[in-house]
């Protein structure tokens, strides 16, 4: 959860229009992971993160699980690109499989038909033979599966270092310029 919360707030810091999809589950993990309680109504979370995070007026729209109408729900309205951050296994298979069942499948759904950038960020481990299966299949169509990863090259010194560099590295893959790391080569 840290990793997808650090992601919005960068999105919404560079100017860019975002779209958050967010189920129950993600209300328990950020109690759990984070120890802050997400806003149960799409409406309280949009409200919340746009303050929290300085969004311009309409530069962050929140809905949820169910919420059919969405924009990102249609091949005619695809967003640019569509990050899963954190992605259980359950919906990497339901994706995998083509199942849309709720929102943030059918939103992956569409960025796959569409040919938009899908990233996924795997919250789990160890993976087992389905859990790769699934994974190979969503490569094979095109989807980057950026594992949370962090590498140790940058000597990293608090536990945010380490979700920056996580985060970075899905800012490269949507092309979002940021300062959160410095790159293999850089001058420290």
């Amino acid at each position: 959860m840290p990793y997808g919360i650090r992601l919005l707030e960068m999105l919404l810091q560079k100017g860019k229009q975002v779209n958050l999809l967010y189920s129950k589950v993600a209300q328990i993990v950020a109690q759990q992971e984070m120890n802050f309680t997400l806003p149960a109504s799409a409406k309280e979370a949009e409200a919340f993160f746009s303050r929290q995070f300085h969004a311009q007026d309409g530069q962050l729209r929140v809905f949820g699980r169910e919420e059919w109408f969405a924009p990102v729900a249609s091949g005619s309205n695809p967003a640019d690109a569509m990050v899963i951050c954190p992605c259980t296994m359950g919906t990497l298979a339901a994706i995998a499989a083509g199942m849309s069942q709720n929102l943030i499948e059918r939103a992956a759904d569409v960025a796959l038909k569409e040919n938009r950038l899908l990233i996924i960020v795997p919250r789990e481990m160890p993976f087992s033979v389905i859990h790769l299966e699934n994974m190979l299949k969503l490569a094979r169509a095109g989807t980057v599966i950026l594992p949370a990863n962090p590498g140790f090259y940058h000597h990293p010194e608090t536990i945010q270092d380490m979700v920056d560099f996580v985060v970075a590295r899905i800012l490269d893959h949507l092309g979002v310029d940021h300062a959160l790391i410095t790159r293999w080569g850089a001058e420290r």
